[in-house]
């Protein structure tokens, strides 16, 4: 059967104290509304629903980046959760299979929950997720009899009984389509919020003879974040699990509690990534490369072998063929370093290419930005470019050719050629003294005036 997903993605999240939507707030640094969607996207639905309030234009804008395909339903007022989910009738007309329910700020459901109850959804009308809580505090109460789901009863309803029950509601459902409709228009608001909540649709569902269930996880998977201290908890959370599956995967951090990755982190074995790492969104490494310290890596590509840092920062759209050496203080921005070539110090190389076996000198500089557009620098194989040299854009090295040291290269380089282009050097007998002299002289009358 077929399967859509609602996602609830409406809140303000007052407790964040922000102006940003709530489901937009990053865990390792991917919107929590994205890891929703990531995990969702396992049951390949036909359709995704993003039901959107506070900021909803930013909220889709996100959606679509993450799936082009993915609808928005517009909920106008935050009646309670049976009314976010009914804002995404329209888009769902036509369906008749499976809908499962998910929270924007619920970022570490795992792909197998979500499997259990589609395939426990077989069997059963509605089936609801829940989890064994350590501490239930004021969680809703599943009653079971059995494999059946009796009733929710939040806490504050709860008799001393039922609330020493530690299966709680995670607030997470899957219903067929059709079914899920016609349950949420019996929810009433008689409440004192004056809100419909998803949660009255198993009372109702069991009322009209219709089976029930409830399928378990890990309280970790149910975690919410609703305010800066939660979002923390769920980073801290991401960050150790995703330290664990590295190192489980071959991969050595040298220091794996000063190691921080992205969502979308992609790390090959046997690649040794040392202390006070930090690496951004799209970056994959190779296995067998080393990432020393305090380097900063994002949106770039670490062939077999190579070695960064430290203290160095790939941007952008750089991509480091085998065996290649980035050094400490070096910058690469939307170029490729071919196989073998060297970066070694203090320089940064930005949209250019480098050849094969090239060796980048300290304090090389590609001049890229005009102060309006962006220009390119091909530097072929086997070019040695000396200490302090200018490359003004766009320019381009042949291979074999060799800059001098500070020279300023603003015409292209034919291969094997030496460019030298720096001002000839003049001294002066004597001219040091006498600058001196007057300079402390200068200084002693200024000070005397003081």
């Amino acid at each position: 059967m077929s399967t859509a997903l609602v996602i609830l993605a409406a809140g303000k999240g007052t407790r964040m104290n922000s102006d940003i939507p709530k489901v937009l707030h990053p865990i390792a640094q991917a919107p929590m509304l994205v890891h929703a969607m990531r995990a969702g996207a396992v049951l390949s639905p036909e359709r995704t629903v993003i039901v959107t309030g506070h900021g909803s234009d930013a909220v889709a804008k996100v959606a679509a980046a993450e799936d082009d395909s993915a609808q928005i339903a517009m909920q106008e007022e935050q009646l309670g959760t049976a009314h976010a989910v009914a804002q995404a009738r329209d888009a769902l007309a036509g369906f008749t299979g499976d809908v499962v329910v998910l929270y924007g700020d619920t970022p570490f459901l795992q792909p197998d929950t979500l499997e259990r109850m589609i395939a426990a959804r077989a069997k059963n009308d509605l089936v609801i997720l829940g989890f064994e809580a350590a501490n239930p505090a004021r969680y809703g109460r599943l009653v079971m009899n059995g494999d059946s789901l009796e009733r929710i009863v939040e806490f504050k309803e709860a008799t001393d009984q039922e609330r020493a029950i530690t299966f709680c509601n995670s607030g997470l459902l899957a219903c067929d389509a059709e079914t899920l409709f016609a349950l949420i228009d019996a929810v009433g608001n008689d409440n004192a919020a004056k809100e419909f909540y998803l949660t009255d649709v198993v009372e109702i569902a069991r009322n009209r003879g219709l089976k029930v269930t409830a399928v378990a996880c890990d309280e970790a998977q149910t975690l919410g974040v609703n305010s800066r201290t939660d979002l923390a908890a769920a980073d801290a959370v991401f960050q150790a699990n995703a330290r664990a599956e590295l190192l489980d995967l071959g991969v050595t951090l040298m220091a794996p509690e000063t190691v921080y990755l992205a969502a979308d982190t992609v790390i090959g074995r046997d690649t040794v990534i040392e202390p006070n790492v930090v690496f951004g969104p799209g970056v994959t490494v190779e296995s067998g490369a080393t990432i020393r310290a305090f380097s900063h890596l994002e949106g770039c590509h670490v062939s077999r072998g190579a070695i960064v840092g430290p203290y160095a920062r790939l941007r952008p759209g750089a991509e480091l063929a085998e065996n290649t050496r980035i050094g400490n203080f070096v910058e690469v921005k939307n170029a490729e370093i071919a196989e073998g070539a060297k970066v070694n110090h203090l320089s940064y190389i930005g949209d250019a290419s480098v050849g094969a076996a090239s060796n980048i000198g300290a304090g090389t500089i590609t001049c890229n930005y005009d102060g309006v557009m962006k220009h390119r620098t091909t530097i072929g194989e086997n070019v040695f470019v000396g200490s302090n040299t200018m490359l003004v854009a766009p320019v381009t090295l042949g291979d074999g050719a060799m800059t001098a040291t500070g020279t300023v290269v603003t015409r292209d380089v034919e291969s094997d050629a030496l460019a030298v282009a720096r001002a000839k050097q003049d001294n002066k007998p004597g001219y040091a003294r006498k600058l001196f002299d007057m300079l402390k002289a200068k200084k002693a009358r200024r000070d005397k005036g003081a």
